[in-house]
């Protein structure tokens, strides 16, 4: 940045000394770190590019998995089978009331699917594709509701959104046969996830790269205004899902780091970045990290004796938080730095149990005790 840049952000400081600077959080009282996702059980084998989980009105599962959606079955839902392929990445996933199951792909939109396999779909809201969808919810009446996360970029090119500093995200709602698509909100930072409230009555947002969730009254095939439910997480929000007593079960796919967020107000050095350096050895938070000498350090003591530290500085983490309805973390499980289960994109509450998925290592994990101590 020149001279100019500075001086201006130095002055918004001096004439505006009570602005929000949202300095990130302390992971301490509920936040506190532990081990309890790594001590979850394991659902089968690995599925590379797990990426949400549904439930069916059948009480199976649905997962997403690069180009595939699977059906997860049986006691500990270690039955599989192939549910449905696409020529895109299925992404976010949810249950429609009259049994449909609505799945994101990238680059292509909305799918719904019924049980003979059957895909219709919604390609676009507007005079835009929606060409990076993230998450869908479907209201008690029918209504469907979908983010997209980014007007440039597909979901597989997140980290090149966060660092293109993109506020582009929309909000689209439709009717049940995905007819009358209407943009409902624009300019978000990486809409991620969406999910009906445990009343029936609200919809909850996430936005990633401002670090919030928020929520609004459903108002038929639309919605009332949008408030905040905590604006300053200590990650980047992925997806949520109500909770049985309350509140809502939230991933976040990586932690903030004040590297980042350096590198995010340092424009220069940041576009430099993009511009010589290949995208897997940016600084940029990470769904799983560790496999590689040439990734960023982020400064500070990594390993000793060959270990990696668990309080060395985080680029890639394991969180699940469960918020009250005021948006207070009331309960954590984490995956800290050397840990197994990184990447947490999705959680949910099942009758088996708590059901997570770490796209940072492709597994569908299960907690038995429902994610409460």
């Amino acid at each position: 940045m020149g001279f100019f840049t500075y001086f201006l952000r130095d002055m918004e400081q001096i004439v505006f000394p009570k602005r929000e600077q949202n300095a990130i959080p302390s992971m301490d009282g509920a936040l506190s770190p532990n081990d309890r996702l790594d001590g979850c059980e394991v659902i089968g084998e690995p599925i590379p590019g797990a990426d949400d989980v549904a439930v069916g009105g059948d009480g199976a599962l649905y997962v997403s998995a690069g180009r595939q959606v699977l059906r997860l079955s049986g006691d500990g839902y270690r039955e599989r089978k192939l549910f449905a392929s696409f020529e895109g990445n299925a992404g976010g996933l949810a249950s429609h009331p009259d049994g449909r199951l609505l799945v994101c792909v990238s680059g292509r939109g909305l799918a719904a699917v019924d049980g003979t396999g059957q895909q219709a779909w919604l390609n676009q809201a507007g005079d835009q594709p929606l060409n990076c969808p993230t998450g869908v919810a479907a209201a008690p009446d029918g209504s469907i509701f979908v983010s997209n996360g980014s007007n440039r970029n597909t979901p597989e090119d997140w980290a090149t959104d966060l660092m293109q500093k993109n506020r582009g995200g929309r909000l689209v709602a439709c009717g049940p046969a995905l007819d009358k698509p209407t943009v409902l909100l624009r300019d978000l930072a990486y809409p991620h996830g969406l999910a009906i409230a445990g009343d029936g009555k609200n919809l909850l947002l996430t936005e990633s790269w401002s670090h919030k969730v928020s929520t609004a009254p459903l108002q038929g095939q639309g919605i009332g205004k949008m408030m905040a439910v905590n604006s300053n997480l200590p990650g980047y929000p992925a997806r949520l899902a109500p909770a049985a007593d309350g509140g809502f079960w939230l991933g976040l796919f990586a932690l903030r780091t004040h590297l980042v967020e350096f590198v995010l107000r340092e424009d220069d050095f940041r576009e430099e970045m993009m511009r010589t350096i290949e995208p897997r050895h940016w600084v940029v938070p990470a769904l799983a990290s560790g496999g590689d000498c040439l990734e960023p350090m982020q400064f500070g003591s990594i390993k000793a004796l060959g270990i990696q530290k668990p309080w060395a500085p985080a680029r890639s983490y394991g969180l699940v938080a469960r918020l009250n309805e005021d948006g207070d973390v009331v309960e954590s499980l984490h995956s800290r730095v050397g840990g197994h289960h990184h990447g947490i994109t999705a959680v949910r509450e099942t009758a088996q149990g708590l059901v997570i998925v770490s796209k940072g290592s492709g597994r569908v994990l299960l907690d038995r005790s429902g994610g409460r101590q």
